[in-house]
């Protein structure tokens, strides 16, 4: 089957998956990246090696039929972490279709990693679902790939575990039964909406248990949570930390060796291992 691949690196495993399952790729709709956050050069290079046409605007309507005009309209429209909502695919393509991070209908929205480990959910999965025009994530399921989480879950855990679990229902349910799995979908019912995190969502708050903390940087992992420390503010990476009573108030520091800072937590101390200067632009603010 051909298809158009709408994303960027994050879920870049699709587009590789579905080529390694036999379908030929005939275009790249992507997006700027920031390189911090967001990347595309993977997407990019396949493309390029497939030398198929490459477009970085929003998809609309008419690129859609030209799609269709010159490819055929059994083409595959295949949306993976695309920031855009979609419009104009229907009666112009048969299959349009999104994978998504998260077992919808739960955490529907952006980017719902964050919230999956600090909510300590015990299981979580991506869920392949067709393109709904009237709103991100609603359309109904064609298959889910289900996975237990851990413990101490990170983000960085569980975004691999999200990308093995998307090339699985390539390889598998999608790349091998779209067909019938279209034929078959359900609705999701009721299910709830995930907004994008802001930076109080990412801040660590001394006043709470170790344990929680230490949750929030494994939530955020490379992306980083911000910490206080006296004046200032820092990005944090990486973080330890233990029980132990003691008498400082939560958010004194208490300990400095090289680049590793104690703080005092509720009920212990967070070590923070990894760490960085919050960058002020002219206002400020974050500057990142």
């Amino acid at each position: 089957m051909k298809f158009a691949f709408a994303g960027i690196d994050f879920l870049g495993g699709v587009f590789d998956g579905l080529i390694e399952a036999g379908w030929t790729p005939v275009k790249l709709f992507t997006r700027p990246c920031d390189g911090i956050y967001d990347f595309n050069e993977v997407v990019v290079a396949q493309a390029r090696r497939h030398r198929i046409p490459i477009q970085l605007s929003r998809i609309l309507p008419d690129d859609i039929e030209r799609l269709a005009q010159e490819h055929g309209r059994d083409v595959v429209l295949v949306v993976a972490g695309y920031p855009w909502l979609v419009r104009g695919w229907h009666g112009r393509v048969r299959y349009a279709l999104n994978f998504h991070p998260s077992p919808l209908p739960t955490g529907r929205g952006p980017y719902p990693l964050f919230k999956a480990v600090l909510d300590r959910y015990e299981s979580w999965g991506v869920t392949a679902h067709v393109l709904a025009e009237q709103g991100f994530d609603t359309g109904d399921i064609l298959a889910q790939d289900l996975f237990p989480l851990g413990s101490h879950e990170s983000h960085e855990s569980l975004l691999a575990k999200c990308q093995m679990a998307a090339r699985r229902l390539v390889l598998g349910p999608i790349g091998k039964e779209l067909a019938e799995r279209w034929r078959r979908a359900e609705p999701q019912g009721d299910g709830s909406y995930w907004p994008r995190v802001n930076d109080a969502d990412r801040t660590l708050d001394f006043r709470k248990d170790v344990a929680e903390v230490l949750r929030r940087v494994r939530a955020f992992g490379a992306i980083e949570t911000i910490a206080r420390l006296g004046q200032s503010r820092v990005f944090v990476a990486a973080a330890d930390g233990w029980q132990e009573v003691h008498g400082h108030a939560p958010g004194t520091v208490v300990h400095r060796y090289r680049r590793h800072v104690v703080v005092a937590a509720r009920d212990g101390y967070v070590q923070l291992t990894r760490w960085s200067p919050v960058p002020l632009n002219e206002a400020g603010q974050i500057g990142r």
